[in-house]
């Protein structure tokens, strides 16, 4: 599972599989599940991310993480070098 949040369009997209979206249907206001070929669900996209989740905070509990990879990407000309 990968957790994306754009800031400049305050959108989070939590992409549960690797595998291509061939639907998407809006299920709530902002809310938005992509769908596969075999209409599993493979994505969540919530729109206006800010407004409904605290996103300075990351808490994973009972979930095995051995290979829990940790990243974080900085907009050029962020890195707050002087």
């Amino acid at each position: 599972m990968i957790l994306q949040y754009d800031r400049d369009t305050d959108m989070l997209y939590i992409k549960l599989v690797d595998r291509p979206s061939a639907e998407s249907e809006e299920v709530a206001p902002s809310i938005v599940l992509d769908f596969d070929d075999h209409n599993q669900v493979v994505g969540i996209e919530i729109e206006g991310a800010s407004k409904f989740i605290d996103l300075s905070r990351l808490e994973v509990t009972a979930l095995p993480v051995a290979n829990l990879i940790l990243s974080e990407r900085t907009p050029a000309g962020a890195c707050g070098n002087a």
